[in-house]
């Protein structure tokens, strides 16, 4: 391809746009400093050393033959922009309009806001001090956020004022800033990504996005985001797409939202640009956002599906640490499981907080992605003082695989077998009680929603008349197992029989009576058709099994069999 594109920015996201276009052969032109981490994976001569912020730097990184400019960092001149793209010397993508309005987040906030896109009230503070500051309260209520309207990211140029205690300390922490402006305070449950692409025809979106925080600056992303429903996520996504389709001009943007209690949701910041967040899409997608931001603003074929989520993903940024190699310890650590893929960024010696590189790991299930990527969670926080990061090793029930549902709490002591086997072959599980006759409408509910959630396979106790197995299959498209329970009266032939003859059209498999071992067995190997460390894990079980046998029969051989039947007594 012939069309030479110029990037205003050389960091990490550069870097990681140049990889991109070296599979095609398209060749980037970069304006950054010398030895950027960008210009360490291009090496040509035509790149041109300076700032991303200077007009003549600028001019002379157009000068270099570039027909598309494009931007990896926001804070750039857009003056010189519009003069260039009105002279039709290059075409700039996004609009330096777009770019313009997005640098002062005040102004993207009231942008957004006149075109209808949910995002949380601003109050813009007229000059820094404590009278705006008790207006900013009496306008928004607090607590509330204090940020600077420009050049303020991973936390900087932010400070939560809580009560009007704060204020003095939040003028001085912002250090005498004159563009400044309140934020209303979102009571948010989780904080959603969504990366974006606007193409000429189009505005398509990647996954939603689960981001983990630490200190303002992106620790972890979960792709797709636990806990989340696929309403929820569909609704992230088209509000992702509304705002984006605000702004002109073509390319990635990222957009961060939150996810409030009652499940509605707010635009928070949106970048003009490949993002943190989307780091996952290089390794978890179809197409990374750094191919899909050369193809939307270089006009190549693009479609929705071409951004799909090939694997659940967790992304985890490697930050300085105290030590200047603190972040090649960590990378190194990483080499232990080659499911997990480092990116180092070429920034040189670490410095506290500040973004080193990156690893991702994909696998069939969330569950394995979180078991793979915690020894390297556990390793970065080693010094640090406990807190949440959003994964528990003890506790993946945030992801269950399994559902195991029982029409009545009586049942559950003939499931305890079946979630020993579960919970011996690491599948985290989730258990519910609802019966098909005297909680209809919950069971319902449950059943519609539950290919909603990570459960991938459901196990549906009955007893009686047993109708909650087949009512459960009638609801959902998820394979479910039947476990049927003796009853009270009768020998319980009933109850199998009641599960074993559905309908054609809606089937359920059926164990034996009160076997929740081979329900649990048989969801097992439901989940190891996909999940290799899952298939493994039966695998080892049925050896075991084996050798368990073996170990009976020479023991039976040896002692004879009066002797064993003492022992069994």
């Amino acid at each position: 391809m012939e069309t030479a594109v110029g990037v205003l920015g050389g960091g990490q996201l550069g870097a990681m746009l140049v990889e991109a276009a070296n599979q095609y052969r398209i060749k980037i032109n970069v304006l950054d400093a010398e030895n950027s981490p960008a210009k360490q994976v291009s090496g040509h001569g035509t790149h041109v050393n300076g700032s991303f912020k200077d007009a003549k730097a600028i001019k002379k990184l157009v000068d270099t033959g570039v027909k598309v400019l494009t931007v990896e960092i926001e804070h750039v001149d857009t003056t010189i922009l519009e003069e260039l793209a009105s002279s039709g010397e290059v075409d700039v993508q996004p609009s330096p309009s777009t770019i313009r309005t997005i640098q002062d987040k005040y102004v993207q906030k009231k942008h957004l806001e006149d075109r209808g896109v949910a995002s949380a009230k601003s109050y813009k503070l007229e000059t820094p001090t404590v009278e705006e500051l008790q207006k900013a309260g009496e306008a928004l209520g607090l607590p509330f956020m204090l940020k600077s309207r420009r050049e303020a990211y991973d936390g900087r140029g932010n400070y939560p004022v809580r009560s009007a205690d704060d204020f003095k300390s939040a003028l001085d922490a912002l250090g005498g800033n004159k563009d400044l402006y309140a934020e209303q305070w979102a009571n948010f449950r989780m904080e959603l990504a969504v990366m974006v692409v606007k193409t000429k025809d189009d505005v398509l979106s990647f996954p939603t996005t689960e981001t983990i925080h630490e200190n303002s600056i992106c620790k972890l992303t979960y792709t797709p985001a636990r806990g989340v429903s696929v309403a929820i996520s569909k609704k992230a996504q088209e509000l992702a797409r509304k705002a984006v389709a605000c702004f002109e001009g073509k390319g990635v943007f990222g957009v961060e939202m939150f996810l409030l209690e009652d499940d509605s949701l707010l635009v928070n910041e949106i970048a003009p640009r490949p993002h943190n967040s989307g780091h996952y899409t290089i390794e978890g997608c179809y197409i990374s956002q750094y191919e899909a931001h050369l193809s939307a603003i270089l006009d190549m074929p693009l479609r929705q599906e071409d951004l799909m989520l090939r694997q659940p993903a967790i992304m985890l940024n490697i930050l300085g640490g105290d030590a200047e190699d603190s972040h090649t310890k960590i990378a190194e650590a990483a080499l232990t499981d080659r499911w997990l893929k480092v990116h180092l960024y070429g920034k040189g010696t670490a410095r506290k907080g500040r973004k080193m590189g990156h690893i991702t790991v994909c696998a069939p299930t969330m569950a394995e992605a979180q078991r793979r990527m915690q020894p390297m969670i556990d390793l970065v926080d080693k010094d640090k003082p406990k807190q949440s990061n959003g994964v528990s090793k003890d506790d993946l029930a945030e992801s269950p695989l399994v559902a195991i549902v029982m029409g009545s709490d009586s049942d559950l002591p003939k499931l305890k077998d079946g979630l020993e086997i579960l919970r011996k072959l690491e599948i985290p599980y989730v258990t519910r009680v609802t019966s098909a006759h005297r909680t209809p409408s919950l069971m319902a509910e449950v059943a519609s929603g539950i290919a909603d959630t990570t459960v991938q396979c459901v196990v549906a106790a009955a007893g009686g008349a047993a109708h909650l197995p087949g009512m459960f299959a009638a609801y959902t498209p998820l394979p479910v197992i039947g476990v049927p329970i003796k009853p009270s009266i009768g020998e319980g032939m009933d109850s199998v029989l009641s599960i074993l003859n559905m309908p054609k059209g809606v089937p359920v498999a059926t164990v034996s009576l009160n076997n929740s071992t081979n329900a649990a067995l048989l969801a097992a190997r439901i989940l190891g058709a996909g999940d290799s460390g899952i298939r493994q894990r039966v695998i080892r079980y049925m050896e075991d099994s084996e050798t368990a046998v073996r170990q009976k029969d020479q023991l039976l051989q040896r002692i004879g069999a009066e002797k064993y039947l003492e022992g069994m007594k």
